[in-house]
């Protein structure tokens, strides 16, 4: 883009060189101390600077103090949100986070259908909020439990902090009401399957150490034989003698596998079908 025909959008030449910084540095997301730094302004100006980008549909609000440029192919359209991924990792301004869940999935290309929700994993407490209709849900994480994933491209300049593949399984095996069921988690472990790495998988869900976890990942693993009699004994020999659903979002119904201490309230013919499907 010319500075030319930044400058006819934005009504001034400072307001164009603003632009052109963020462009350099390499985000549209930008933050009041952004404008400070990058505009040579007072904090007072700032704040009257960013207001007349919003006014001028250079630059969307997306929360107080925290902006997104609006491409100059949009035209007059002022409601943008950008990429919703570094826009959460922006709303996490700092702190420990990773996408998770089916977020993650969908990064990962395990879902065939696209996440309406923006799944954040934190050890800070935060409310869910909505962004120009794009719904941001906060996961709290312990500490303990902040391993299994890295910085990841999202777009040709940014990285946002993502859940790895063995991750996202045993996320999704935990908390299956973040990922669409139990039944989505096993499609995307299938959809991947060949990229996953097993042992990891294994050490994952035994790190975790949560028993739920351990027997869904179990079944699944033997189900679609993805793992070895080495492997399933691992999971196998931590199991005690109490029960866990299959899936925790339907009613505890149907019979009990004594093997992986499971009640099998979701049919294994369904989750085998994902194979075929």
């Amino acid at each position: 883009m010319s500075d030319k025909n930044i400058t006819r959008k934005t009504l001034g030449r400072e307001a164009a060189g603003f632009v052109v910084a963020l462009h350099e540095r390499g985000t549209p997301v930008f933050r009041l101390d952004d404008v400070e730094a990058l505009a040579g302004l007072s904090p007072a100006s700032a704040r009257s600077f960013a207001r007349t980008l919003v006014d001028r549909g250079i630059a969307a609000r997306l929360t107080p103090g925290l902006f997104v440029l609006v491409p100059f192919e949009l035209g007059a359209e002022r409601q943008y949100l950008g990429e919703p991924l570094v826009v959460a990792r922006e709303l996490m301004a700092g702190s420990d986070y990773y996408v998770s869940h089916g977020s993650a999935m969908e990064h990962h290309h395990m879902l065939t259908q696209p996440q309406l929700v923006v799944t954040v994993s934190t050890p800070a407490r935060r409310r869910s909020l909505t962004i120009q209709g794009s719904e941001f849900r906060f996961v709290r994480c312990p500490p303990r439990w902040m391993w299994g994933y890295g910085r990841m491209w999202v777009t040709k300049q940014e990285r946002v902090a993502i859940s790895d593949l063995e991750r996202t399984i045993v996320d999704g095996l935990r908390l299956p009401a973040y990922c669409g069921g139990v039944s989505e988690v096993a499609r995307g472990l299938w959809l991947r399957r060949a990229d996953i790495d097993v042992g990891r998988l294994v050490d994952y869900a035994l790190r975790l150490d949560v028993g739920a976890v351990v027997r869904r990942l179990g079944l699944l693993l033997e189900l679609y034989g993805l793992a070895g009699p080495a492997q399933l004994d691992r999971l196998r020999d931590t199991l005690t003698a109490t029960y866990a659903r299959l899936d925790p979002l339907l009613p505890a119904e149907g019979r009990h596998l004594r093997r992986w201490r499971l009640q099998l309230n979701l049919a294994t013919d369904e989750l085998r079908s994902v194979i075929t499907t």
